[in-house]
């Protein structure tokens, strides 16, 4: 019987875990932690007492070398954490080990290595579609052969809380002129985040009944995107730095192994994808992930990822079918999650209906992007076993207004 005491419905109970990186002070090194309840279990001091033939996994303060050691550790150090709270032989061990999760400061939980972000909701590329290019088929003529996708910027992604500061970039004015100007079109993108652990030397395609072997888990994402900046840039090559200048990511990676009971069957598929994309006949990875964001304290969306056509499993099939490998931190990102009601879109762009119709915040406010001040909040969780919870945390952000930009003259 755990001795911890939690409430069931506890987003970050024993049944969830989620590993990140924090500070006792901004001077301190980094540690390994694990969310427990509305603490902070220190990882990297525990271990050294409980968890020896591991200790070295969380020396270095963040979760890189865990990451790296494949799916055998790391569900033994997760049965051992689980076990900790369990066992009243380690309640003074562990206990003199917690932190409040209020006293800590949370740092980027691992070093990223590549970063993808691909468009995997078929409802937000629908709307998208219909907005951006009326009068058209909204999707592609090959987005429901392949997930579509482009290769970001990794040395922009940053830790939840972290300030956006309005970014610059060549937007076309009404006028017809182009100026490098802030972006007027500033948006938020509630995404969800797979975490790679264990490398893939390349070759071929990961296959889909090998995503676990291979991703260690999940965390949320916030693609900050500048619409106007984007519209001018994308043909032919699609996003640049209408994408690359910030993307935010939540402290806390969730893993697979505490998504089991949150599995779905995705989306049928018409056309049935190519074999290497085909699950039909395999364990889906469909996940009933429930997120929300909040602009302002508000909540404007409650998107479910559970409707996204492509699951992360074969979004690993298809960045790696080509031949190229994986590398420890790897993260790729699902794309805006929006669902088929008007108040599950997962972006301004869509609930604006491209800026025609604001959004009204209940403070009598209204936005068609945001503006500076502003904070977006996206939250998730899931269905749990035995009727509990698991909960995703939270990325959260302010936008700060832009700093001067030299050479800013239009033509």
């Amino acid at each position: 019987m755990p001795w911890l005491g939690l409430p069931p419905q506890h987003p970050f109970g024993l049944q969830t875990l989620p590993y990140g990186s924090f500070r006792t002070g901004s001077s301190a090194a980094p540690r390994v932690g694990v969310a427990v309840g509305d603490d902070v279990l220190d990882l990297t001091a525990v271990s050294g007492v409980l968890l020896r033939s591991h200790e070295r996994l969380f020396a270095g303060g963040d979760l890189d070398r865990l990451l790296a050691a494949g799916p055998a550790v790391w569900h033994e150090v997760r049965s051992a954490v689980r076990g900790w709270f369990g066992d009243p032989a380690t309640r003074d061990t562990v206990e003199s080990a917690m932190r409040p999760a209020t006293s800590v400061l949370l740092e980027l939980p691992f070093t990223v290595a590549d970063y993808v972000d691909f468009y995997a909701s078929e409802h937000h590329a629908r709307t998208l579609g219909r907005l951006l290019r009326p009068g058209s088929d909204p999707l592609p003529a090959n987005w429901k052969h392949l997930p579509v996708g482009y290769h970001g910027r990794a040395g922009t992604v940053v830790v939840s809380g972290t300030p956006l500061v309005r970014p610059h970039g060549q937007v076309r004015t009404d006028d017809g002129r182009v100026v490098l100007a802030p972006t007027r079109r500033l948006d938020l993108e509630a995404e969800v985040g797979f975490v790679v652990g264990a490398p893939w030397s390349g070759g071929a395609a990961v296959p889909l009944e090998s995503f676990a072997e291979h991703v260690f888990g999940v965390c949320l994402v916030n693609d900050w995107s500048a619409r106007d900046v984007q519209a001018f840039e994308y043909v032919p090559l699609g996003p640049f730095l209408g994408k690359s200048f910030a993307t935010a990511v939540s402290p806390w990676v969730v893993p697979l192994a505490a998504l089991q009971a949150a599995r779905v069957r995705p989306p049928a598929r018409d056309p049935r994808p190519l074999p290497y994309l085909d699950d039909s006949d395999a364990e889906p990875w469909g996940l009933d992930l429930r997120l929300e964001v909040l602009l302002n304290g508000h909540r404007v969306a409650q998107p479910p990822f559970r409707s996204t056509y492509w699951t992360g499993a074969q979004q690993l099939a298809h960045l790696t079918v080509n031949g190229a490998g994986l590398r420890t931190g790897d993260l790729f990102a699902s794309g805006t999650v929006s669902g088929p009601h008007e108040h599950e879109r997962g972006s301004l762009m869509e609930l604006s209906e491209g800026g025609r119709t604001p959004v009204a915040l209940p403070d009598g406010s209204v936005r068609t992007f945001l503006e500076d001040g502003d904070e977006v909040v996206v939250r998730g969780r899931a269905p749990g076993p035995d009727g509990t919870v698991v909960g995703l945390g939270e990325v959260r952000g302010t936008v700060l207004p832009a700093r001067p930009a030299p050479g800013a003259s239009g033509s």
